[in-house]
């Protein structure tokens, strides 16, 4: 868009006391921001409070040095493949400003984007979930998000550590439908910094994507905002692991509320992980063993290059090596370990093998990558034979 439009925009956006509903009226009833800025009083006295007013007739602070910041981002954007620039700053009034997001009750008046803009009009899946899972719902999001990509559909999260990053991952690594992240910070802003090169990663491969502007930090407010996108730009929501406090049954309760669906993965009754999901199937969300069950319960295609019909969690399209897994026939420890979390002591009657003895075993099979220390000195198979 031109300076001065961009320019506009962006005022409308920082006035402090013009929240994002009375912005949408102003532009329903004038046309533009350029229109708000030039309107006369009397225009404005049906529309929105004196405050409000009173507001839209000073330039907020900083607002010439965000639209130089903007314009010098948008200046120095790479080039994709496809002749596109990487960068774009999207309006409500813009062609491809996604639909699935105008649909809801309060888009952002503006998006910040890098990448690939052509997975907004995509068929997309939010998955979400803790941000410290266990091993087996990362890999569970992982392999979930990879299916659901081969399959053509985008998978869209919040770049969160844990469940967020393991589906980023995946969703990349299926490479068809790809991955939308959409973060509560500036673009020019990486948070977690944990997640710098999974940022960049995106940027080439998927999309980045923020309602917030330039040099905004990661403040606790911004993430619930941030939740309501993910779950505005998807056809449903799939809940990998949660507490029953977790911010994913935020998203969850705000996609339920959009008319979108919710799906959720079950887990162990003894896992605290597990607590969230079951509380969002108790409640009628949708309980999904296999990406397949995904696709079939939002009436999703898989497309020519397939999807493993039948992959589940338990599948071996994770990313660690799964080449020198040992299955329960060939393993009496993993035989007995079962798949909930469970104590060395337990294992030890389970099994009838001295502590010693034990230890070792559990200790080659946590370096073969087949079983993981938890907290409090508990055990956990990774990998499912």
């Amino acid at each position: 868009m031109a300076r001065a439009e961009l320019r506009a925009w962006l005022r409308l956006v920082l006035t402090p006391h013009v929240g994002p509903g009375s912005a949408r009226k102003l532009l329903a009833a004038l046309g533009s921001p350029q229109a708000v800025f030039t309107a006369p009083e009397a225009a404005l006295v049906a529309l929105v409070s004196k405050r409000e007013r009173t507001a839209l007739g000073k330039e907020p602070e900083g607002l010439d040095e965000q639209v130089e910041a903007t314009l010098a981002w948008l200046a120095q954007s790479p080039q994709l493949a496809s002749g596109r620039m990487a960068r774009q700053v999207l309006c409500l009034a813009d062609p491809a400003y996604p639909q699935m997001l105008l649909q809801a009750a309060d888009p952002p008046l503006l998006l910040f984007a890098q990448g690939r803009l052509d997975l907004l009009a995509r068929p997309a899946v939010a998955v979400v979930g803790s941000r410290h899972p266990s091993p087996q719902g990362r890999d569970n999001a992982y392999a979930f998000a990879k299916a659901l990509s081969q399959a053509g559909v985008t998978v869209v999260s919040g770049l969160a550590l844990g469940v967020d990053g393991a589906a980023h991952e995946g969703a990349l690594d299926g490479g068809l439908g790809s991955s939308i992240a959409v973060v509560g910070t500036g673009l020019d802003r990486v948070y977690p910094k944990a997640h710098q090169a999974l940022a960049h990663r995106l940027a080439d491969q998927g999309l980045l994507l923020s309602e917030f502007t330039l040099g905004t930090q990661p403040l606790q407010a911004n993430f619930p905002k941030r939740n309501r996108v993910v779950a505005a730009l998807t056809r449903g929501t799939l809940v990998v692991e949660a507490a029953v406090q977790s911010g994913s049954l935020i998203t969850a309760r705000l996609a339920a509320e959009m008319g979108r669906e919710v799906l959720a993965i079950p887990g162990s009754i003894h896992s605290p992980h597990a607590r969230g999901c079951h509380a969002l199937i108790k409640q009628g969300a949708k309980l999904v063993e296999t990406a397949q069950d995904v696709l079939e319960e939002l009436h999703l295609e898989s497309s020519a290059l397939g999807v493993a019909a039948n992959a589940s969690s338990a599948e071996a399209d994770t990313h660690q090596d799964q080449a020198a897994l040992v299955t329960s026939d060939e393993d009496p420890v993993l035989a007995a370990m079962g798949y909930d979390p469970v104590s060395q002591e337990a294992l030890s009657a389970r099994t009838g093998w001295g502590a010693a003895d034990l230890g070792a075993r559990l200790l080659e099979l946590e370096l073969m990558g087949q079983v993981a220390r938890l907290p409090g000195q508990l055990f956990q198979r990774v990998g499912m034979a």
